[in-house]
């Protein structure tokens, strides 16, 4: 291989996050109602026959599938199916910063006004039931946030014979922030908590 190949190879590459092809893809929705005491922000909580964390509070939202024409067409998809509201129903939807997870996703939010929610009739086969929490709550209430600490276990066969300080390798610590938010006898936390915190900074600016 020349030069020549090598740069036109460099020049006609576009750069994106290193190994994000394997990461699995998802978006989600934060959904804003108006009611008469101001702007509230909706919650699902997960049906207790969903396999995956059954029975946890989260946004409207799921895996981003081939054809969602974008991000954001998959955040108002999911959130048409899991609230059975029609696409009307969302209005002034705006993204807010993605977010990698360290367990293989990216997760793409959104937040957007949902007219009429009167008209909300959950999917009982992911939804269990719905709530919303006035917005000044979060305004007015910092998150709790926990750290997790991850413990570095090479496996058995690793070279450590390779590095510099072999088996004594000062590793580089890995931690996790975990968010809170503590609503009557209700915990949002997690992912759903760490997008929420986001997007409160983003209506405080």
């Amino acid at each position: 291989m020349n030069f020549e190949s090598v740069q036109s190879k460099l020049k006609n590459h576009t750069p994106s996050i290193l190994g994000s092809e394997k990461f699995s893809r998802y978006a989600v929705m934060v959904p804003l109602i108006e009611k008469e005491d101001g702007i509230h922000v909706l919650f699902e909580v997960r049906s207790l026959q969903l396999r995956r964390q059954p029975g946890e509070i989260c946004f409207p939202g799921g895996r981003i599938d081939p054809q969602d024409l974008d991000e954001k067409s998959a955040a108002i998809r999911e959130t048409m199916e899991e609230l059975g509201i029609n696409r009307e129903n969302l209005t002034e939807v705006y993204p807010l910063d993605f977010m990698i997870s360290p367990f293989g996703m990216m997760i793409y939010p959104f937040a957007a006004m949902m007219k009429n929610p009167e008209e909300i009739q959950p999917n009982p086969a992911e939804v269990g039931e719905i709530f919303t929490v006035p917005l000044t709550y979060f305004m007015e209430n910092n998150p709790d946030i926990y750290n997790i600490h991850f413990k570095v276990e090479p496996e058995e066969n690793f070279p450590f014979d390779l590095i510099v300080g072999g088996e004594n390798y000062n590793w580089r610590t890995r931690a996790l922030d975990e968010y809170f938010y503590l609503y009557e006898e209700k915990a949002i936390w997690g992912l759903t908590a760490k997008i929420l915190s986001h997007f409160i900074e983003i209506v405080k600016q």
